[in-house]
């Protein structure tokens, strides 16, 4: 007895048969949404992720602000360095100095939080971005309240101090707020 032929093999031609496409496409992952919202169109921009979601939505005036305050840390870190019995007399109106060395110190902390404002100047990393404006927001407040403090305990009030209590009081509300900003969700589109 001869031994039976099996059938031959049917090619099935998955291209035309549509059934069988969204079957795979949904196996891969493919074409479907992500926890996002974002539909992927290959697995590639799977793999490699979408780098749209990651971009910073920045808030209008940002970059201006970082500037601005990349510029004040540096040149008040460079008076404060230089010419400490000036930034002294500036803010105390008169008061003597009686030792440079703290001033200097504190010009030279200045100078390393400058060199972080302006590398925070040319990232678009959103969490770099936030820190620095989290070490300015949290500065300026502690400059406010050491102001504060020495001025209860030295009883020296000028429209020079006011002034600056006030400025550092500006310079905490506009952190703050482009720190939200930038945390926020981005609106989908």
């Amino acid at each position: 007895m001869a031994a039976k032929q099996p059938p031959p093999l049917m090619k099935k031609h998955s291209q035309t048969d549509l059934v069988s496409r969204l079957k795979t496409r949904k196996i891969l992952g493919v074409g479907g949404e992500d926890d996002d919202g974002e539909v992927h169109r290959s697995k590639i921009s799977q793999v490699l992720g979408n780098e749209i979601k990651f971009a910073v939505r920045e808030p209008l005036g940002l970059r201006v602000w970082q500037f601005a305050s990349a510029v004040l840390f540096s040149g008040i870190a460079i008076m404060a360095l230089a010419f400490p019995d000036q930034l002294y007399d500036a803010v105390f109106d008169g008061a003597q100095v009686t030792s440079k060395t703290p001033i200097r110190l504190y010009g030279g902390a200045l100078l390393s939080i400058s060199l972080i404002m302006w590398n925070a100047l040319y990232t678009a990393e959103k969490v770099i971005i936030r820190w620095t404006l989290l070490t300015e927001a949290c500065y300026f407040g502690v400059q406010f309240l050491v102001i504060t403090a020495t001025l209860a305990e030295t009883g020296l009030v000028s429209l020079g101090i006011l002034l600056l209590l006030a400025s550092r009081l500006l310079f905490v509300v506009i952190s703050v707020y482009y720190y939200y900003q930038v945390g926020r969700k981005p609106k989908k589109v």
